[in-house]
């Protein structure tokens, strides 16, 4: 059994416009820093967008991820005091930062399990989704067309607090991450959907992906805003 990782964060920072090229060049120069982080067992500074084509058009220059799983809590504790989340701070007007546990995850990013195989368990609380996948160049123009219905369907959703298009390019490497007043509601949006099921079913017969990840995630704890709102029963989705 592959164990699930003893913690995974989730920063967003919210930058302004004269900032972007700093965000733009800590992308790039951060990824050998992090690679080198004590506890970090996978990480990934993503872009973000609105994630309603997965197209460049989607693109969110002004807000920028960090994914990272831990191989214990001190470890992302300590991370909170390091250059890298210092100098995010810095450029910042806004960040929220998310703490998870890993519920269930099949599939893999990047040809890894960054989550782990955790046993399915309940929770009572807010959950959070993350897909992840790389697309196959030669389906890119099918997918596009078929996820407008699914993302109006996502935002239109009960018991969406959140949700964003995350990727580490902005065509052909995307995901979405989303969190949710609980898991009945995210079950019933991904089971009772019918534009959801429908794409669910045309992603078996048409095989869009070249590599696919679902994670479910318990937020155990939460700070700070996202395009201003905080993670309120009122949401926070664009």
């Amino acid at each position: 059994m592959n164990r699930p990782p003893e913690a995974v964060t989730l920063h967003v920072w919210g930058v302004d416009s004269h900032r972007v090229p700093g965000a733009l060049w800590r992308m790039a120069a951060q990824r050998r820093q992090l690679r080198a982080c004590p506890g970090a067992t996978f990480a990934k500074l993503m872009g973000t967008g609105s994630g309603e084509t997965f197209t460049v058009a989607d693109s969110d220059l002004q807000h920028w991820a960090l994914l990272v799983s831990w191989d214990a809590p001190q470890a992302a504790a300590s991370f909170e005091r390091s250059r890298i989340v210092t100098s995010w701070n810095r450029a910042a007007h806004e960040r929220l930062r998310l703490e998870l546990t890993p519920l269930a995850s099949t599939g893999r990013w990047s040809g890894r399990t960054p989550f782990g195989e955790p046993e399915p368990t309940p929770f009572e609380g807010p959950v959070a989704a993350l897909t992840r996948a790389r697309l196959r160049a030669s389906k890119a123009t099918a997918f596009w067309k078929s996820v407008p219905p699914v993302s109006r369907a996502l935002h239109e959703a009960p018991g969406l607090l959140l949700a964003m298009g995350i990727g580490e390019a902005p065509v052909g490497l995307q995901g979405t991450f989303s969190v949710w007043e609980s898991t009945a509601h995210l079950s019933r949006f991904a089971y009772d959907d019918p534009e959801h099921q429908d794409v669910v079913r045309r992603t078996r017969e048409v095989g869009w992906y070249a590599e696919e990840l679902f994670a479910r995630f318990a937020v155990t704890e939460h700070s700070g805003t996202y395009r201003g709102r905080p993670l309120t029963t009122e949401g926070v989705a664009p």
